[in-house]
């Protein structure tokens, strides 16, 4: 489609569009011929419009042509492309077919909710500023925190027929020039013909999209995307979304807050370590509590024992059914809490689970220790940072209660092994997932569990010092 612009007229352009009731395409009848001027309602300031077109009107045809050749700089001819291109940006078309003159006027009309805190990552001391689906404001609120001239952002369009732009932000003298290559190779390589989410782009940018465990770090927080720029990561962003994709991480990201760097080392390593002591306990608790009443009754004390065998006897189903049913339950009344209205949502989930949870366990269909147990669990699971982890750790405790039920211990060990040699396969944009553990450094190791006082290191040696590069 190389046709020069002077091929564009009023009933292509109708045609195109569908005569859609937003766009306008008015004749202009001006000193030095006839023309036409397009562009959309929805997307342009009219007092914007009407302001540059009346200051065109006033120019004489050797300046419009000069104009129109330095509206775009990197452009030196104006084809269908790039002209329907604009029109669908906000931009205003003045177009004078007879005279091959095409203007685009600068006149998208910019607006965005104010940069709220996000939802899902409230923090009790810091920033409470947020992404929004502006992709100029976002950069803007990077740009501010991070006033430095090594401070590369690139935008790359993202398919071949598709309208939509995803930019890469990362720090020269930080990054790995290697990770920054695969980075923007992949994102050069993006198909498509309609605009993506923040979610489809993740598939392409990841290294293993059938993994259950994530592999680019999302967030709308800008403070923490400052803070993984420099320790030399790459953060990606899209038009029209305020999710911001982070990579290369480790597994041992998503467990961290933050909170963790707002609050004194102390006790931000206590609950880093908290965080940590929840996985185990999110992933392995229902599996081993059904190892123990299926298998392994005698690890545990006489009147425990008796206790437990009391409540087990009296149910007409083995425990995995038990587990099963009360642990797809809590999922549902998650999911049932999120869909609904927000001021009645929370009450629902927490009602409902007391009033069901109560009546379960009068009818004999559960266990109260299955209760205790399921609870525990669905607690622990809230306390990881990150909501992509958390689904990817509550899916992965059911293989874990089924290989319990199957081989007791010696199951959950199998189910163990095999989850880490899963994760010992893992990359992110070609970055060791496990590290600091696989492959092993003891320097770096001890970021994952303390957080020390920030004068005890410098910020150029942090944990991800092997995706950085120094300047030469």
């Amino acid at each position: 489609m190389k046709n020069p612009a002077s091929m564009i007229d009023k009933y292509f352009l109708e045609d195109l569009f569908y005569g859609s009731s937003d766009l306008v395409i008015q004749e202009v009848q001006w000193t030095i011929g006839k023309g036409f001027v397009c562009y959309f309602t929805t997307l342009v300031d009219t007092v914007e419009t009407a302001k540059q077109i009346e200051l065109m009107r006033s120019r004489s045809e050797q300046a419009l042509k000069n104009w129109g050749t330095t509206a775009i700089s990197t452009v030196q001819t104006f084809n269908q492309e790039q002209l329907i291109e604009s029109i669908c940006s906000g931009m205003t078309l003045l177009i004078f077919p007879e005279m091959n003159i095409q203007i685009q006027l600068s006149t998208q009309q910019f607006t965005a909710r104010s940069p709220d805190e996000p939802i899902g990552e409230t923090t009790v001391r810091g920033s409470h500023e947020g992404f929004v689906e502006s992709l100029e404001q976002n950069l803007y609120m990077i740009r501010k925190r991070l006033a430095i001239p090594d401070l590369v952002i690139r935008t790359v369009k993202m398919g071949k027929e598709n309208n939509s732009y995803a930019t890469y932000i990362y720090i020269d003298s930080l990054a790995d020039p290697d990770v920054v290559l695969e980075a923007a190779n992949r994102l050069k390589n993006i198909p498509g013909e309609y605009a993506l989410g923040s979610g489809q782009m993740e598939d392409y940018l990841e290294d293993t999209v059938y993994s259950p465990f994530p592999q680019l770090l999302n967030t709308e927080r800008p403070d923490r995307v400052v803070e993984n720029l420099l320790e030399g990561k790459i953060a990606f962003l899209i038009d029209h979304s305020p999710t911001v994709l982070i990579g290369p991480v480790t597994f041992f990201s998503f467990f961290q807050s933050p909170d963790d760097y707002n609050a004194r080392p102390i006790v931000g390593t206590f609950y880093r370590l908290l965080r940590l002591g929840g996985l185990a306990m999110a992933v392995l608790l229902p599996a081993f509590y059904i190892a123990v009443v299926s298998y392994h009754f005698e690890i545990l004390p006489n009147d425990i024992s008796q206790k437990v065998k009391l409540t087990v006897n009296d149910l007409p189903y083995r425990p995995i059914i038990e587990a099963l049913f009360l642990e797809l339950f809590i999922e549902l009344i998650r999911e049932a809490s999120l869909r609904l209205p927000t001021p009645i949502g929370p009450t629902i989930g927490i009602g409902g689970g007391l009033v069901i949870g109560d009546a379960v366990v009068n009818a004999g269909l559960v266990s109260n220790i299955m209760i205790v147990v399921v609870a525990i669990t669905a607690i622990s699971s809230y306390v990881i940072p990150s909501p992509e982890m958390n689904m990817s750790i509550r899916i992965i405790r059911f293989p874990f209660m089924i290989m319990a039920t199957l081989f007791g211990f010696f199951g959950m060990s199998i189910m163990a092994l095999l989850l880490y040699i899963h994760l010992l396969n893992l990359s992110s944009l070609k970055q060791p997932y496990f590290s600091p553990l696989i492959p092993f450094d003891a320097s770096r190791l001890w970021v994952v569990f303390l957080r020390l006082p920030f004068f005890r290191h410098h910020p150029q040696q942090k944990t991800f010092s092997f995706f950085r590069r120094g300047r030469k």
